[in-house]
């Protein structure tokens, strides 16, 4: 399989071009890096791309589709039908446990919300692409526009994509690979959800209001990623820098 990976420099967001080989059709993963350095590798494999399969709407994910556009005019995108209605350049939806030909491959999609409540992961060949829902040693935050909760954030790691082989390349939507084994073990907030690590009691204020700090962990920037809970038992991710400690 190929698989090609360009990175936003800003954003850190992840688009990714994926064929079964070379000389044939393939498909993109979101599009919010540079589309340039893929585009030559369309030409250096003989490409043909037919597909955007976009794992969520927000901007930094969908921001370059109309390069593709533009280039490929008979292209799909597609993406799950609660967010169809945001995004205008999509064509079509893929809804959970679908399987979409693209690429000369089989595409399995995955609903995994909480980040947004149409998030998709998309496993092929051995790779899950996890959208916002899940990075090296972090999490997605339930705070974007869109999101729904900590609870479905939760399940969708532990639940969905943490059932998967351990061998499984998570392609995440920021930032750099890992398996499925690597955050099982290492993850911090996933350690904390499978009862192996203790939860943190110190007080805090995260964004403006009382709470309890039960991990400050990585985020996929190089800042942190805060796991609260409210006074009325709610739990919460939040970015670190809106912790006062």
């Amino acid at each position: 399989m190929i698989l090609e990976r360009s990175m936003h420099p800003q954003f850190l967001s992840n688009t990714f071009l994926v064929a079964a080989e070379p000389g044939g059709e393939a498909f993109f993963v979101d599009a919010g890096g540079p589309l340039e350095p893929l585009f030559d590798k369309v030409a250096e494999h003989d490409l043909t791309p037919t597909h955007v399969l976009l794992t969520h709407h927000h901007f930094d994910h969908v921001s370059e589709v109309p390069q593709i556009v533009e280039r490929w005019p008979d292209v799909q995108v597609l993406i799950h039908p609660l967010e169809r209605d945001l995004v205008d350049t999509a064509t079509g939806t893929m809804d959970a446990g679908e399987t979409v030909r693209a690429g000369g491959l089989d595409v399995q999609t995955l609903h995994i919300p909480g980040h947004t409540a149409g998030m998709l992961g998309l496993l092929v060949d051995g790779n899950v692409f996890t959208g916002d829902t899940l990075f090296k040693n972090s999490v997605g935050g339930v705070r974007a526009p869109g999101s729904t909760s900590c609870a479905d954030l939760k399940s969708s790691v532990m639940d969905t994509l943490m059932r998967l082989p351990p061998d499984t390349v998570i392609q995440p939507g920021h930032t750099d690979a890992t398996t499925v084994a690597e955050e099982y073990e290492n993850n911090k907030f996933i350690r904390l959800w499978r009862g192996l690590d203790p939860e943190g009691t110190e007080q805090v204020t995260a964004l403006g209001e009382p709470a309890t700090l039960i991990l400050l962990g990585d985020d996929y920037d190089g800042g942190h990623k805060a796991w609260v809970r409210w006074p009325d038992g709610r739990d919460d991710i939040v970015p670190g820098s809106k912790v006062e400690r």
